[in-house]
Parts: C-alpha cells; sequence; structure tokens
C-alpha cells in the first residue's frame, strides 16, 4: 500500500457556528481492572496481582478524551441508578461536560466490565455486561442537541438510535464517526449513515470474506464512508480514503495497560478532524492519542493533553 500525502482538510469547516464540538452516543461502563503474570488458560487457576475499579465505556472514553484535548463536549448515555453508573460519569462531569442528557434507569444495574491485563504487555481481556434496559432509544436523543454538534461520535451498542441519529447529523452537515468493534446485520442501516467507520480488526473478521481488511475498507467507502479505518494495535492502522491507503504504525511508548485504546483512537480522530488537519494527520492524531493512553492503567488512565499530542505529532 502506498502513502499519500494530505490534500486539505478532511472536512471542510461549518460555516454556521455550532453550540458544542462534539455529541457522544453510546456506552459507559465501569470496568474492574485485574492484572495477571499472564492470560490464563482454560480451566486454570491464578492469582490477580491487583484489582481496581475504573471508569470506562467506549463512548464515554472517547468523549472524555475530546474533552481533555480542549473540545466542548455533551454525552448521552443510560445508567442504573447506582454507584456504578455515578463512578463512571465522574471523569466526565469533572472535565466539564454537558451530561444534561444522560438517563437514569431505576431497578437496572450499570454496565460494569472485568477487564485481565497482562503485566508484561499490557494486552487485556474484556468481559462485559450491558442490561437490555441500558440499550438507548430515539426517544433519548434530541434532534437540535445533534444539530448543534460540529461532529457526532456513536458506537454500535445501539443501532436503530445510531441509524436515527445519524441520519440527523448527515442533514445538517455534521460528520459522524463510528466506533464498532463487531458486524452483524443490524448494523447494515446505521453503516450507510457513517462518514468515518474507525473499526477493529474483530470487525473485518466478521464483515468480509476471511477477514480481509482491504475488503473490509473498500466494502466501507464503497457504502458512502469518506474514509474508513481498521486499527491494528500495536500495529497502528490501515484506512482507505477515495482510492488513496494510508497506514502507520503504532506511536512507540512504555505501554502498562492497552484497555481503551481504541476508544481513544476515536477521540482523537475527532479531534483531529475538528482542527482542520487532512486524512493523514487526523489519523496521526488518533495514533497519538490511543497510544499515549497506554501509559497508565484503566480505558482513561492515560489520556493526553492537547500539548503531548501536538509534541507526538511534531515529531512524527
Amino acid at each position: 500500500m502506498t502513502r499519500v500525502d494530505d490534500t486539505g482538510p478532511l472536512w471542510p469547516p461549518s460555516s454556521r457556528p455550532r453550540a458544542v464540538d462534539v455529541l457522544g452516543v453510546g456506552q459507559n461502563a465501569l470496568d474492574r481492572i485485574g492484572r495477571v503474570e499472564r492470560h490464563p488458560r482454560k480451566g486454570e487457576k491464578q492469582m490477580l496481582l491487583d484489582s481496581r475499579d475504573r471508569p470506562g465505556g467506549q463512548v464515554a472514553t472517547a468523549v472524555l478524551a475530546c474533552a481533555r484535548l480542549g473540545l466542548r463536549c455533551t454525552y448521552v448515555g443510560r445508567i442504573g441508578d447506582d454507584d456504578a453508573g455515578r463512578a463512571a460519569l465522574a471523569p466526565l462531569r469533572a472535565a466539564g461536560v454537558d451530561l444534561s442528557g444522560v438517563r437514569r434507569i431505576s431497578g437496572v444495574p450499570s454496565q460494569t466490565a472485568m477487564i485481565l491485563v497482562d503485566r508484561n504487555d499490557g494486552d487485556r481481556t474484556i468481559l462485559w455486561h450491558r442490561a437490555p434496559e441500558l440499550q438507548l432509544d430515539r426517544a433519548d436523543l434530541r434532534r437540535d442537541t445533534i444539530e448543534a454538534a460540529r461532529a457526532l461520535l456513536l458506537d454500535a451498542g445501539d443501532p436503530e438510535a445510531g441509524a436515527w441519529a445519524a441520519g440527523v447529523a448527515r442533514a445538517a452537515g455534521v460528520p459522524v464517526i463510528l466506533d464498532a468493534d463487531h458486524y452483524a446485520p443490524d448494523l447494515d442501516e446505521l453503516l450507510r449513515g457513517i462518514d468515518f467507520p474507525l473499526v477493529s480488526r474483530g470487525f473485518a473478521d466478521s464483515f468480509s470474506e476471511n477477514g480481509s481488511i482491504p475488503e473490509t475498507l473498500q466494502r466501507l467507502v464503497r457504502g458512502g464512508a469518506r474514509l474508513a479505518a481498521v486499527t491494528l494495535g500495536d500495529r497502528g492502522f490501515v484506512a482507505l480514503t477515495g482510492d488513496r491507503w494510508i497506514e502507520e504504525p503504532a506511536v512507540a511508548v512504555a505501554v502498562r495497560d492497552t484497555t481503551g485504546a481504541g476508544d481513544a483512537f476515536h477521540g482523537g480522530f475527532a479531534w483531529g478532524l475538528l482542527q482542520g488537519f487532512g486524512a493523514r494527520q487526523t489519523l496521526r492524531a488518533a495514533n497519538a492519542v490511543a497510544a499515549l493512553n497506554c501509559r497508565a492503567e484503566g480505558a482513561q488512565g492515560g489520556l493526553p493533553a492537547r500539548r503531548e499530542v501536538e509534541e507526538v505529532l511534531a515529531l512524527r
């Protein structure tokens, strides 16, 4: 695949003022992080080296990344009326994120995850639970809130609500970014409304024959995406925009925990997009935020400040 240079902003700046930079709609969670000597084999008993609760969730983490980079953010999602939900939202509230669109569901536990982290390389395994009552529907979303944003960030956990939100955003000239870990046919309508699907290797495995990354990206672009990318962990990313391929390895850092790296990638992408960067520089910003977040424990432990990202971009 050939490398390409940026030819202009990936997304043209809006001619109308917007009240919010990034609107995130989707999942939040409280993660229980357990470090282990190595990932256990089937049936094996192993001692936890330590265990801590840390906030996480795909969209919540990406929105927090944006807020740490200086963007004005709103988050919409559902939580249970419990301590776990309040803990999951605490970093967003502290960062000044608008949480007025969060809905609390009485009698339902908030989303949680158990995450095992290999102490040697920071690789993680995630086991999560989300009650069906936490799934968003259209009644949770407001048209004027979507139209007031400069960018909309979604995950694949609420496909019907997400598809409606993406349609409203596109009609208002708001770019739509999607974080998707796995493919299922009920995502097809949602995918048709996405400008920037940034998907995992696991998504590619189920979306195309033989898990082909080029085929995945070509199908997404043919379906209407302006740019599509597959994130590859420590191997960085591969992306396609039009007929141009872009790929780069991950930024080298001392890795403690890879939890939340993909979520942080989406936040960094949204930031780069709204800076007016071209395709390559926007992806480099995403790559930098993802890598820097791996320096500390938890999905949100290493989210960087703008200065840190700009330093990495200058070196690259």
